[in-house]
């Protein structure tokens, strides 16, 4: 059984402190919710590493909105509703289609540049896309961009308070509204921070995966934190493989963006045939999840650990001033782009699941958040439409703020919450070991093809680390190891009760997608059994 909170605290004796609004992580979401809610409210943002370090600081392709005239909203909505294979929430996504162009005004507004072609904004396609709506910045670093501009007004406002190194262990709650953080200082002191708000803007769950395209904070920690309060998750099953990391001896799985394949880059296998005319007849551009299972498929039967993508008949200049980051990175170890075909293989990118919120951000715990991609909208339904998640961040990050406005004060003083579970040992086995196991498990068990067998056995290796939960836990990276631990049994029990394949879940033993069965959401809380939920998509 997975307790409410991680550790034993008495929230009387504990270091106290108030403000309005709690923002938990630092990447586009954080950010950008930050900035709004401290135009009239003061916003304690809490980071566990350095202000810049997030997973948007590493988005390349871009961001997706409405922007050229032959475009518009409904294509934009097709579009992500034909990726979102039957599950998105229409009401979520129309929002994202009609005010997602006016958030990227704002974002240069507030400082971000995005490219220029002959003086208007550079669009290009990605995959599942019909039209050229991807804004980009400095070729393929987007996200690093939004997030220099967005963090260097986060660092300037005198209405927002900035603790990096800072761990957000759990919030705390009671009779179903969250009333604030507890929170671990970078010398080990505990702190009680009361709002009248909290939002989970902590990312996503990459490092649940061996092989990934996150940094080393994705480990999933705000999904864990809000399912420990009582939250409703949902959609944890749909888990994006992003199906061109670069896989290359002493690399690390770094992204080779899907802006490459829009610009024309083909997949072949080791033998040099081009294979994806076999799979989907939009090729190279097919939706993440076909385009990644095509992959795996030649990769089995070449007997390879991975494919080519390329893109030598685009000219040496060309690659460099579109792709600067790639170009360069595959330089250092010795791969041309312009001559060299790039090794390439699927590692987990994105968690289209999480934490579930209403159209105003909000979860089914009061006054408690989410933003990003750990928070489940119902925009992204079962695989995320490329370059859709920076859009939500803003379009959610300012629906949030307009709620906080309408939140009365919290009244409150902590009376008797006080958790003593006499957890004194810690944990015997390292960390780095147990999150090394965890990570192997789910690549082996619960990855791109599943089947009961395998999720059975994975279910029943994840849950061996349960007595986790009894030990002592101190360090950032214990509690680090909870929250994946946590988030990667919501993945696996889920893939377990979906008998069908749908986007980015695929079943060996349930190939096809049933649309009469299957088209709803599963919700999971921690008091009680797995809940389904009718689809709202039409």
């Amino acid at each position: 059984m997975i307790p409410q909170y991680l550790v034993d605290f008495d929230l009387q004796t504990l270091p106290r402190t108030k403000t309005d609004v709690i923002v938990i992580g630092s990447g586009i979401a954080g950010l950008y919710t930050a900035i709004q809610a401290s135009q009239d409210r003061h916003v304690i943002m809490i980071t566990k590493k350095a202000l810049l370090e997030s997973n948007t600081r590493y988005a390349q392709g871009g961001i997706a909105a409405v922007i050229s005239e032959d475009d518009s909203p409904q294509y934009h909505r097709q579009d992500t509703l034909m990726a979102g294979a039957g599950l998105c929430s229409s009401s979520s996504v129309d929002l994202l289609v009609n005010e997602g162009p006016e958030g990227v005004k704002e974002l240069i507004r507030l400082g971000t540049t995005f490219d220029l072609e002959n003086g208007e904004l550079a669009l290009t396609q990605e995959g599942a896309h019909s039209h050229r709506r991807i804004l980009h910045a400095n070729g393929d670093a987007t996200g690093y961009e939004i997030v220099r501009a967005l963090a260097e007004k986060v660092a300037e406002h005198d209405h927002i308070e900035v603790w990096e190194h800072h761990f957000v262990i759990d919030v705390i709650t009671e009779d179903g509204e969250c009333k604030g953080a507890l929170v671990q200082r970078p010398d080990g002191q505990r702190i009680f921070v009361q709002a009248n708000a909290t939002v989970l803007c902590s990312g996503g769950a990459g490092q649940l995966y061996r092989y990934t395209t996150n940094p080393e904070v994705a480990t999933a920690d705000g999904v864990a934190i809000a399912y420990r309060a009582g939250a409703e998750v949902r959609d944890m099953e749909f888990i994006q493989f992003h199906p061109t990391a670069l896989c290359y001896p002493g690399a690390p799985r770094f992204l080779i963006s899907e802006a490459v394949r829009g610009e024309g880059a083909v997949l072949r296998n080791i033998k040099g045939e081009r294979f994806m005319e076999k799979y989907h007849e939009l090729l190279e551009l097919a939706p993440r999840d076909i385009v990644a299972r095509a992959i795996l498929s030649e990769m089995e039967e070449t007997k390879s650990t991975f494919v080519y993508l390329d893109i030598t008949h685009e000219p040496e200049d060309m690659l460099k001033h579109r792709f600067p980051t790639i170009y360069e990175t595959c330089m250092t170890y010795g791969l041309d782009m312009s001559t060299d075909w790039i090794p390439v293989a699927p590692a987990a990118h994105y968690m289209m699941g999480g934490v579930k919120t209403d159209l105003n951000g909000e979860s089914s715990i009061k006054r408690l958040f989410a933003c990003g991609e750990v928070s489940s909208t119902g925009v992204h339904g079962a695989n995320r439409l490329a370059s859709n998640s920076l859009s939500e961040a803003i379009v959610f990050g300012r629906r949030i703020v307009n709620r906080l406005r309408e939140l009365s004060s919290l009244d409150w003083e902590p009376k008797d919450i006080r958790v003593d579970e006499g957890r004194l040992e810690s944990p015997r086995q390292a960390i780095v070991e147990r999150r090394l196991k965890l990570q192997k498990v789910m690549v082996r068990y619960v990855g791109l093809r599943r089947n009961k067998t395998l999720l059975l056995k994975g279910l029943d290796e994840l849950k061996r680390q349960l007595p986790i939960f009894q030990s002592g836990l101190s360090k950032r990276e214990e509690f680090e190891f909870a929250n994946m631990l946590t988030s990667s049994l919501l993945v696996t029990s889920a893939a377990l009760s979906r008998e069908e394949s749908r986007g980015a879940h695929y079943r060996e033993d349930f190939p096809l997608r049933d649309d009469e069965g299957w088209r709803k959401h599963l919700l999971q809380r921690r008091d009680q059994e797995i809940v389904e939920e009718i689809s709202d998509d039409v």
